[in-house]
């Protein structure tokens, strides 16, 4: 039976990664962090720091020598580090490998042609391929739109604006998990080894639509909120164009993101999860109503 102990971290920031960092060493695992050198990073004492080159694959593996497993939250713009510490991660030995995924359903045909997720379908079929040739196992983690985190941005809605861009109509279902949750999907996988090896792995919190979640902040300020229907088709077209400039907005990416959660289609709904296996509990109706509150103007 592989016991999964020590795990490399790359990657403790962005929407994820500080969740997942607290709950890998709530659960008792000795904890590294990779950081780029003359990174200040503030950690728990528990948690080791390693200051490595992303650039050089055998710095990478030298570092990785004797860790169990690997959790990469890397960033759109890191992507090619990913592939680096992939590749060392195989020659140090590593027994499991999380690629950074942390959204939407990529197994699905239709986002799986969406050019935002480019970068992590070939992560995908590397970590496919590798592991057929018993080189390492991997796990891929789908946990629908970001809850809490898009409500912050604002993603979902916007809260503080009393305002909502309703996709294909608001009414379309779709999976949404906390980042906490996020965390301890991470370290429920890495608990069990077999029955996550080399498969996607789905969670959320609950299912909700825009539109129920838009009642519930007229319902929470007292106020109407400011809607608009948009299509996602029309948002993705428009994504194509602007990708095809010299200088495309960056902002871009999120049109295809919300073509992947809102329409139809597209596996925004998860049918099945993985919640029992990692004793993850659904959110109540309270509780849904909870987070939605505390992310309203005061």
């Amino acid at each position: 039976m592989v016991e999964i102990k020590k795990v490399v971290l790359v990657g403790a920031g962005g929407a994820v990664g500080p969740a997942i960092l607290a709950e890998l060493v709530s659960a008792g695992f000795s904890v590294t962090v990779f950081t780029r050198a003359g990174s200040k990073t503030s950690l728990p004492s528990s948690v080791k720091i390693a200051e490595v080159d992303f650039d050089s694959e055998s710095a990478l593996t030298s570092a990785l020598k004797g860790q169990d497993a690997v959790v990469s939250t890397l960033g759109a713009m890191a992507m090619a580090a990913q592939t680096n510490v992939i590749n060392a991660a195989i020659a140090a030995g590593v027994k499991r490998f999380i690629p950074s995924e942390f959204g939407s359903d990529t197994t699905n045909p239709k986002a799986r042609a969406l050019p935002v997720y480019r970068d992590k379908v070939a992560a995908e079929d590397f970590l496919a391929k590798k592991a057929s040739e018993g080189a390492i196992t991997y796990t891929l983690v789908f946990n629908g739109a970001l809850f809490d985190w898009g409500m912050m941005i604002p993603f979902i809605l916007n809260l503080g604006g009393k305002s909502a861009e309703l996709y294909d109509g608001g009414d379309r279902p779709f999976s949404t998990s906390k980042t906490t949750t996020v965390g301890k999907a991470i370290a429920g996988i890495l608990s069990h080894y077999e029955e996550t090896k080399n498969r996607p792995v789905y969670i959320q919190d609950a299912i909700v639509t825009q539109n129920k979640l838009v009642a519930l902040g007229e319902k929470l300020t007292g106020s109407k909120f400011d809607t608009k229907i948009v299509k996602t088709a029309e948002l993705e077209s428009a994504a194509y164009v602007e990708l095809g400039k010299e200088s495309p907005d960056p902002n871009l990416w999120f049109s295809f993101i919300k073509r992947a959660v809102w329409a139809e289609g597209y596996g925004g709904d998860f049918k099945k999860t993985d919640n029992a296996l990692l004793g993850l509990k659904s959110m109540s109706e309270s509780e849904i109503e909870g987070l939605v509150a505390s992310f309203c103007p005061k």
